[in-house]
């Protein structure tokens, strides 16, 4: 069976402004996701998911979803900040989303096979699909626990316009994650790569440092145990406007527990997207890029 890509399109990007998934960045108004799509579709993939908020789902069927027919089968799911665990309340002041595993407990449903999680602002690369469709693709039938992750190296990752959230990794000897700890600024200082830890002090962290960039490998597993965290992490953390539940939060538990592995699929792919809006010009310039090396064709659907 192919491996599904979900894609995590629920935010608004307050950062960036407005629907940032919608914003035409291509020479033919291709989307960030529209690349995303393409590269899945060469590197294997057989579905896509798309997890968004209702209020925009007419205006995402009609931008996003209509290109892909005739391509590849799509699927919508939505995220609510309401949507909780039987017994739990959304506090009447709450804004912010329930964060990036929140997103992904809204595909428990309609997935049912190995499956891929990315972000729908990211431009990851063809590699990154390759080397994951390939992974997904070649696990025994009904494996559990059998994790994957996209490494990139930090020093490829960065905005030159303002801090970046990054999952900062180890990793042992065979490859497999050891452990991964959300970083919500991270940033050049001075020259050199820094985090602001728990303290609010900068931290150096090496060059190449793998950092997850919300790119995972999963097996349907995943579901059950993230439903299980959910509960955990709500009952201590449901009254902070601010908490989020992370993936690497969930993931970093299953692998110290025991319960599940995760290999780092090494890339020396550079990341970019728009996390800015001061990040758009040379993200377009960087596409182009691509398109006047052959690297995609001039239009994609």
């Amino acid at each position: 069976m192919k491996p599904t890509l979900f894609v995590l399109a629920a935010g608004m990007g307050s950062r960036y402004g407005g629907l940032k998934q919608l914003d035409g960045l291509g020479p033919n108004g291709e989307t960030i996701m529209d690349y995303s799509i393409f590269d899945a579709i060469r590197g294997g993939f057989g579905k896509i998911v798309f997890v968004i908020r209702r209020d925009f789902e007419q205006d995402f069927r009609d931008k996003v979803l209509s290109k892909y027919e005739g391509h590849i089968p799509t699927e919508l799911v939505f995220q609510a900040i309401d949507d909780l665990p039987e017994g739990f309340t959304c506090p009447a002041d709450r804004a912010k989303p329930w964060g990036t595993n929140h997103a992904v407990l809204m595909g428990k449903n309609v997935i049912n096979e190995p499956f891929a999680v990315i972000n729908a602002d990211d431009f990851y690369s063809r590699d990154a699909f390759a080397v994951m469709g390939k992974w997904l693709s070649e696990l025994p039938e009904g494996s559990t626990g059998k994790y994957s992750m996209v490494g990139f190296r930090i020093c490829n990752t960065l905005s030159e316009n303002g801090t970046v959230a990054r999952g900062v990794c180890g990793k042992n000897e065979a490859g497999m994650l050891t452990d991964v700890v959300e970083r919500t600024e991270i940033m050049r200082v001075d020259g050199t790569i820094c985090y602001k830890d728990e303290n609010g002090e900068w931290q150096p962290v090496g060059e190449e440092t793998p950092v997850s960039m919300n790119f995972w490998g999963f097996t349907p597993d995943y579901f059950q145990y993230s439903e299980a965290q959910f509960v955990d992490f709500l009952k201590e953390n449901i009254d902070k406007p601010k908490s989020e539940f992370f993936i690497p939060l969930v993931v970093d538990t299953l692998i110290n527990s025991g319960k599940a592995t995760c290999e780092v699929l090494d890339t020396t792919a550079k990341w970019f997207g728009v996390t800015y809006a001061a990040d758009r010009p040379g993200t377009v310039e960087k596409i182009q890029a691509l398109v006047d090396a052959g690297e995609y064709p001039n239009k994609l659907f």
